[in-house]
């Protein structure tokens, strides 16, 4: 590990706008550390500057970003009202991880592709310009959606899937008025800078996530991997569904493993709403997803496992 200076913020302005990279659990950083993926020259610990609270904001509730990831899926709110959330996080990591995890560091971790992972192997997310080794290696965790000829690496976490399909928002302090934006939008599609996994500019912190007013309905998260266990998934599912007199009524839906940020299609929802539940809807739903995935090669299977999971959550929603 290349050697860094280290230094405790007192407070969020020590934060903001300063130059280090910042860590608070370091279950991300301090392994790409290790493998000198990320060299950092100073680190500043910001988690002594508060920001640790699970507290009411309106109709909704605001999760402080060094909440960590198991105190968030424990809290009696969340569970109750926001059970999708609660369920995404226990389906993510371990308890020895969620323990020191927390709720900004999980939306900021970076892909776990081997080739960006490897100092060896050409990444245009890690050296920017040397070519994407996943494009023609072994891919087979690897975007079916929304990739690029610069990068095809999907997303790890679970939280954001569950926070996209919630809509909740990530509050940001900086050197200007602080800013809100959409869950949804804070991470971003690799295109031709893959560099760029999220909209956090120079010497922005996250201070929160905002969840807007709870939605009654079937709280569902699936998460298709090759073990019970610790895995990342191969195809995930968030899901809202409330139904009414046998039609869905209200539907809010987010994909993970699939690109390179959560999935959100609004046509999805549009197209449930209102309708009887039936598997040809659900292929309808699916064919919406699926309509310019692309596969290559080692993971081909994503697509129709990503048909079948969907399918499998509507059902199981819906009653059908």
């Amino acid at each position: 590990m290349k050697a860094f200076d280290y230094a405790r913020a007192a407070d969020l302005p020590d934060a903001v706008g300063s130059d280090a990279k910042l860590i608070a659990g370091g279950t991300n950083l301090l392994d790409l550390m290790k493998l000198e993926v990320e060299t950092p020259d100073a680190l500043l610990d910001i988690n002594r500057i508060g920001l640790d609270l699970i507290e009411p904001e309106g109709d909704g509730l605001r999760i402080g970003a060094l909440v960590t990831n198991s105190d968030c899926a424990a809290d009696s709110r969340v569970r109750k009202d926001w059970p999708l959330l609660a369920k995404a996080i226990l389906a993510g990591a371990s308890p020895q991880l969620r323990n020191k995890a927390t709720t900004g560091g999980n939306l900021c971790q970076r892909t776990r592709c081997g080739y960006f992972m490897d100092n060896q192997s050409p990444c245009n997310k890690r050296e920017p310009g040397t070519g994407c080794a996943a494009k023609g290696g072994f891919n087979r965790i690897h975007a079916i959606l929304g990739a690029s000829d610069a990068c095809i690496a999907t997303y790890p976490g679970d939280m954001a899937v569950a926070l996209s399909a919630l809509d909740a928002q990530v509050v940001i302090a900086g050197r200007g008025d602080a800013r809100t934006v959409r869950v949804r939008d804070f991470l971003v599609l690799p295109g031709d800078a893959p560099q760029h996994e999220n909209v956090l500019q120079p010497g922005e912190v996250i201070t929160g996530v905002t969840l807007p007013a709870p939605v009654e309905g079937q709280h569902i998260y699936r998460k298709v991997r090759d073990r019970a266990s610790y895995a990342f998934a191969l195809v995930s599912v968030a899901a809202i569904i409330r139904m009414d007199q046998g039609r869905i009524a209200h539907a809010q839906l987010a994909f993970g493993s699939l690109a390179h940020k959560p999935w959100h299609d609004p046509r999805i929802e549009e197209l449930l709403t209102g309708e009887t539940p039936s598997p040809a809807l659900f292929d309808k739903a699916a064919d919406l997803l699926l309509e310019n995935a692309q596969g290559h090669g080692a993971n081909d299977f994503k697509i129709p496992l990503a048909r079948r999971t969907l399918a499998a959550v509507l059902a199981e929603a819906t009653g059908v």
